[in-house]
């Protein structure tokens, strides 16, 4: 038996990783400070013979230092949402740059490996589409998302300083819009919004006239990825893993309507300041080195997305 520390692992996607890092027979320690994160998330799994919940912030040095050794770290504590890194965009800093110095220290001590997972907003508002890994970005510096578009861009120069100065193994995954259960139903990704404005039965935000596009992987394809570039044999650079299918905001606000049988239609709202508009992951990367695609549909991720918010009383 193994040990896996999931830094972040009571948020949406750091609960799904745990659950399946468990199912592969592992003994899962989760470091979070339940800011984003929500024990709900891990309510089935606390009672885990093999599983372990240490509440804290991962910028505490001491805190790493008083965990047992593990042989496997993934750092996914972030803050995620534009309403949540800008509601705190210095802890978004120090979960970024001084918890994944911690995480990789840590790493070093124990001869573990680690894993940072990164985002598709280190590419910012891009000026190449689709996005390949080799793209260096087009990012303002000090505008509202930058807290959280340079904390992953600065985790990343962290994750690639510590491999050359202290042979340090570290993977980098670039995830780009993950959704499915567990989505806080208020965390405001589109995703979520939409979903539960519908169920409400109340107009659906669109921002900015809708034009603007992303790719959407549900969580069980972004977890299967995640496992695949931890154990590949070799560090391969940043890795993309998202879904290519690209989608407008408008459309993906007539499937929802059409999932959920909503006929309370759309409201214009003002575009958000920084806002990309497109993001299409390059996956070849992904694809002839891990064996990697997404095979979940939107139109069967936002099914089970829908069901699943039905059970959190989200309807009218």
């Amino acid at each position: 038996m193994t040990r896996t520390v999931v830094a972040g692992g009571a948020g949406f996607v750091g609960s799904h990783l745990c659950e399946a890092l468990l199912a592969r027979g592992e003994a899962v320690l989760c470091l979070d400070d339940l800011s984003t994160g929500r024990l709900d998330n891990l309510a089935h799994l606390r009672a885990h013979p093999r599983f372990a919940l240490v509440r804290g912030d991962v910028a505490d040095a001491q805190l790493w230092q008083a965990l047992p050794a593990a042989r496997r770290v993934y750092q996914l504590a972030s803050p995620a949402s534009p309403p949540d890194y800008q509601r705190m965009p210095v802890q978004t800093l120090r979960a970024n740059v001084v918890g994944t110095l911690n995480a990789l220290d840590f790493a070093q001590a124990h001869g573990a490996r680690v894993l940072l997972a990164s985002t598709s907003e280190v590419y910012g508002d891009p000026q190449v589409h689709p996005q390949p890994e080799g793209y260096w970005g087009h990012v303002n510096p000090i505008g509202p998302r930058s807290c959280y578009d340079e904390g992953k861009r600065c985790a990343e120069a962290l994750m690639v300083a510590h491999a050359r100065q202290h042979g340090t193994a570290v993977r980098v995954a670039r995830l780009f819009n993950t959704y499915g259960p567990r989505l806080r139903p208020s965390d405001g990704r589109v995703v979520s919004s939409f979903i539960a404005h519908a169920l409400r039965g109340e107009p659906l935000p669109l921002h900015g006239g809708g034009a603007q596009t992303r790719s959407f992987c549900h969580v069980s394809d972004t977890v299967r990825g995640l496992l695949a570039l931890m154990e590949h044999g070799q560090d391969l650079g940043p890795i993309n893993l998202g879904n290519p299918h690209e989608v407008s905001m408008a459309e993906l606000a007539r499937e929802v309507l059409r999932l959920t049988g909503s006929s309370a239609g759309v409201r214009d709202v003002p575009g958000r300041e920084d806002d990309p508009r497109c993001r299409q992951p390059d996956i070849t990367r992904a694809r002839q080195s891990l064996g990697w695609q997404p095979t979940v549909s939107l139109q069967d991720g936002l099914a089970d997305t829908i069901a699943w918010f039905r059970t959190q009383g989200c309807e009218a």
